[in-house]
Formats: structure tokens, sequence, C-alpha cells
């Protein structure tokens, strides 16, 4: 096959977050305004919370935040806790310690369990210190930590929470929900959010956030300061066909369209398509000579860690310069150890299989001792013919 050229001017989004934008999510973003006070946006709301719950798997009432992922998580601790409360805060990678120092924010007593980077928690660890502490209020988790892409075992933690009657399981869920199954009702999570810029395909911009009836009947006895993200004002407009506060008509219009497209392909088939770029990635990222940084790795987005010698920062920095495409790379400690490609929105297998080819070169620019040009093409063969065997 014939090489790409250093500089392509087909530009890649291929972070994990945000992604690439499915087509007609541009085409929907172009449409001229529309007030959110009228009959035309009232039907296109109605229709997407409805079809939200589709995508949580849950029959409770799925509530969509103007705010990044960030003030979702937020919007989970403030509605049940109250200054004091106990909480148990996974703690793997960045967004786990942004949880925990969030629930300290409030006053919340939290007790971490720190989970080495690129590892999956214990669920018996968590099952122990439940035992020592049974009036903990939450237990929180990422399904999948981004720092690190790790998938930790969600459906396991949530059988053992579940007996602790006044203890809420809560999921982040915004690089993991719409992106592989992570269903709320079945699995006894209790709270969870998702994030606009992941597996939805929009915009960085807006939160989706769902409560169990568990956790709903704390709303009322919480006693953490919310304004803006309280659910009860939230819940009482969306009952009468409105968004409490000014709605993001662009980007619920264009989720509207999304909902359609994947539940129209069918969970499973979205679930399957979205695994195979990561078998993809993982597979051919590997015969290059990166080694995968998870020991459980999540379908959403692949960690690899760098050949010895090399910089994580320079190869990203270089596919950017260079080959046009944007993967992001490790945070603190694994900060030029590894690179990280999102699996998540709009891609084509033209855009994986140039991902390998310029990946490969990347290698060979930095230390062409590692691996030759003719090992590259050999590799980036294998891949062409894979995808066109698993299509």
């Amino acid at each position: 096959m014939t090489s790409l050229p250093d500089n392509s001017d087909s530009y890649s989004l291929l972070a994990p977050g945000p992604v690439n934008l499915h087509p007609e999510v541009l085409k929907t973003l172009a449409l001229p305004m529309i007030h959110h006070r009228t009959p035309e946006f009232d039907a296109i709301l109605k229709r997407v919370l409805k079809k939200m719950k589709d995508i949580f798997q849950t029959t409770e009432d799925v509530y969509m935040l103007t705010s990044t992922g960030s003030g979702g998580m937020e919007a989970l601790l403030v509605n049940v806790l109250s200054p004091g409360d106990k909480v148990i805060a996974i703690v793997s990678g960045k967004f786990g310690e942004r949880w925990a120092e969030m629930a300290k924010t409030f006053g919340a007593e939290v007790h971490v369990i720190d989970v080495p980077w690129g590892e999956t928690v214990s669920v018996a660890a968590v099952s122990e210190l439940l035992k020592k502490h049974p009036d903990t209020r939450a237990v929180l988790c990422q399904a999948c930590e981004t720092s690190t892409a790790v998938a930790h075992p969600i459906e396991d933690l949530g059988r053992v929470i579940a007996p602790y009657t006044e203890t809420l399981f809560f999921v982040d869920g915004i690089t993991a929900l719409g992106a592989y199954p992570l269903p709320m009702d079945a699995w006894g999570i209790d709270g969870i959010v998702a994030g606009s810029q992941k597996a939805f395909m929009l915009p960085t911009g807006m939160s989706f956030i769902s409560f169990s009836k568990k956790a709903a009947k704390f709303f009322d006895s919480a006693k953490s300061p919310r304004f803006y993200f309280d659910v009860r004002k939230e819940k009482k407009a969306n009952a009468a066909g409105e968004t409490f506060f000014s709605s993001n008509v662009a980007l619920i219009r264009c989720l509207d369209v999304v909902l359609d497209l994947i539940l129209a392909e069918g969970l499973d088939a979205h679930y399957a398509r979205i695994h195979r770029r990561a078998e993809f990635t993982r597979k051919f990222a590997q015969e290059l000579g990166f080694t995968l940084y998870a020991k459980s790795p999540s379908d959403s987005v692949t960690a690899l860690k760098v050949p010895p010698a090399m910089d994580g920062q320079k190869i990203r920095l270089h596919l950017e310069e260079v080959h046009n495409i944007t993967i992001m790379g490790g945070q603190d400690q694994a900060k030029g150890k590894i690179i990280r490609i999102g699996h998540m929105g709009y891609i084509q297998d033209a855009e994986m299989l140039r991902l390998i080819e310029c990946l490969g070169q990347c290698l060979y620019h930095f230390d062409s001792g590692f691996i030759t040009l003719e090992q590259v093409a050999m590799v980036v063969r294998d891949a062409q013919n894979y995808l066109e065997q698993n299509g």
C-alpha cells in the first residue's frame, strides 16, 4: 500500500474526549437557533429525555445539565450528601482524585482506597472497608478511569454494595456510558454521570445524570449547599416539559439526532463497533512495540506504554504537528510514559489504519534502531487485512 504523506490535510481527533463529531451533528449545529420555551423545543426535549433512559438502561429519570462532566459529578454528591457523611472514594487516577476532593470540599469524611495507576480496584478491599464503615453514605468509582484507561469491575462492586440499604453506589461513567455496557438498574448503580463530549459524539458542554430510587430518598434531607445543581428543581421542570434553567438548545437538538442513530443501530451493535476499534488499536500498537498500561483495559480508551527511552509527550506532539492526529499523553506520574487513544465518536477505518502507520513512523523518527520502515509497512498491511476481514 502507498504510505500517507507526512502532512496529510485530513485531521483526526482520536482523544478520549472530545471526539470527532458525527456528520449529522455538524449539520444540526448549523441550523438556525430556536428558543427553549417553544412547542418545537418542548417536543425535542420530551423525546430526548425518554430516549436517554434507554442509553442509561434505567426506568428512572435522566437529567441534563449544562456543565462539563465534573459538574455532573458534583451534582451527584450535593443532592445526597450532608457534612460529616462518610464516603469511600476509589482513587486510581486523576479523576478518582478529583471526585474524592469534591466530597471533601462538601464536608464529607472521605476514606480513600488507593489503587496503583494502571490497576483495577479489589472488590474484596471495598467489601472490607464497608464492613468497617457500614454507615457509609456513598461509594465513588470511575467506570473507566480516563487517565489510565482502566475499566473497573462495576457489576461486581454493585453486588457488594447493594445489601447496604443506606449506602449509595455512585459511578463516574463519563468515559464509559454509551461506549460499552453499563446498565444502571441491572448493576445496582444508584447514581451515574455521563458527558456529551464522549460516546454521545457531541461538543463539550453537557453532563447527564440519573439517580436510583434508593438515592432519591436523600434529596430532601441532604444538607450540602446546592442551587444550580439542585436536582429537585430540574425534576419538577422536566415533569412540566421544560428545563429549570435555560436549555442548551444546540446540544440537546444534536443529542436527539445522535440518540436516534445509536438506538436505530442497537446498543449491542454500537458497543461492538467501539470494541472493534479498541481491539484493533491494542493489537497493532503492540505489534509496533507499545505495551498496554491498563491491566483491565477499557473499550472507550486505550493507554499505551511507550518504548523505553522514548517520551510519550514528544510522540503525541509529533503526531499532531506532523501527521495532523490528536491523541493524549499521560498525566502526573504517567506523564511522558504513556499515550492515550480514544475509540469513541465518529471514527472511520481509514483513520484507524492511518493512526497505526503514523505511530510506526513516530517510533522510527525518535529511534530509527527500534523499528524499520519496512516493519512498519508490514504491520500496516496486517492491520489493513484485519479491518477487511473483521468489517
